[in-house]
């Protein structure tokens, strides 16, 4: 339904009215308002004829591909690399999708569109609700931007995603098979148990990072964008190479830097979530191999938690050790007894050594 306005740059009053969720304005050329309502009735009787462009109005409104791709550019300029790269990789199988069903228009997607992209995505229900959550996210751009009314995202019948233990805990059984078979990643494993740092902050471990006097580790944890400090236990301190460079990672194989935008030395955590994917597979391969149920490498750290606990060491505690914000994901950023803390771990099995 179009309307009359006046504006207070102008004179005249102006036509205003939606095609296809895309607002349209146009003067009507007049200055008294019984005119203005015969050229709004020509006006409308013309776009619902399909005549925009005597109005100038053809290239109004942006195709669905174009408005992907501008979407796509503003997530590369606002967004993380990371968020950037998860999009277009979406869009990507989504453009595929309306290319094939021969959807152009941005106001064409309906509901049914976007329960069709499901039903093609050959992937897990959690994976398919990830895309949709993206597509929903360009579609509120696309309401922002005054393009469409509604988010057809919003409305769409998402599978039912079953929860799975993905990171359970690690039993006797598990930690040995693990470290008798982890070769080259015998290490990498023993820091995710002993310290219960995530695996890309283990990754990113230097020299630099540990005091061998003190047997300490002093490292950025990267999701709270702190600096902590976590105690060493003695195994672990034995099974660390001694007279390194303090700028020499830790774990070669892994560490990847980039400079961002204001000169910092950063993680590069594209290429950083790619390359712990590899002891994540050789990890999960030793377990599939000896028929056990599947881990991840944040089981290390959830084991780590559980072999504390299992030692009474408080929930406090707990918290500081593992540098989280609050107990109730089990906030004192160094340990206020680092010594109490370091007589606890000390006391967790050597699973790495074969002992026990």
């Amino acid at each position: 339904m179009s309307t009359l306005y006046k504006r207070p740059d102008s004179k005249y009053y102006w036509w205003t009215g939606r095609h296809k969720g895309k607002r349209l304005r146009k003067s009507t050329g007049m200055t008294q308002k019984h005119r203005a309502e015969k050229v709004r009735a020509h006006i409308d009787m013309q776009i619902a004829l399909g005549n925009l462009g005597e109005f100038g109005f053809t290239n109004s409104q942006p195709t669905l591909l174009e408005f992907m791709n501008y979407y796509l550019t503003l997530v590369s300029e606002r967004k993380s690399e990371s968020t950037y790269s998860i999009t277009r990789g979406v869009l990507r199988k989504f453009k595929s999708y309306i290319v094939e069903k021969g959807i152009r228009d941005l106001a064409d997607i309906k509901v049914r569109n976007i329960n069709g992209y499901i039903n093609c995505l050959n992937c897990s229900p959690k994976t398919k609700k990830n895309h949709v959550n993206i597509l929903s996210l360009m579609f509120d751009e696309a309401i922002r931007d005054e393009q469409i009314k509604t988010n057809p995202s919003r409305l769409a019948m998402l599978p039912i995603v079953e929860k799975v233990i993905r990171h359970r805990h690690l039993n006797d059984d598990d930690l040995s098979i693990t470290f008798e078979n982890a070769g080259q990643w015998e290490l990498y494993f023993a820091v995710l148990l002993y310290t219960g740092l995530r695996a890309g902050d283990a990754a990113m471990l230097t020299y630099g990072n540990i005091d061998f006097s003190q047997k300490v580790i002093t490292t950025l944890v990267r999701k709270s964008r702190r600096v902590h400090e976590f105690p060493l236990s003695d195994h672990l301190v034995s099974l660390i190479p001694k007279s390194k460079d303090d700028n020499e990672p830790l774990f070669p194989t892994l560490y990847v830097t980039k400079t961002n935008s204001v000169g910092e030395i950063v993680a590069d955590e594209r290429i950083l979530h790619y390359r712990i994917s590899i002891p994540r597979k050789r990890f999960q391969m030793i377990l599939k191999e000896a028929d056990r149920p599947k881990a991840t490498l944040h089981s290390f750290r959830v084991t780590f938690n559980n072999l504390l606990l299992a030692e009474k060491l408080s929930i406090e505690d707990r918290q500081s050790l593992m540098a989280h914000s609050s107990s109730k994901t089990t906030t004192v950023y160094t340990h206020p007894n680092l010594e109490l803390a370091r007589d606890y771990i000390n006391k967790l099995p050597n699973y790495s050594s074969g002992k026990k």
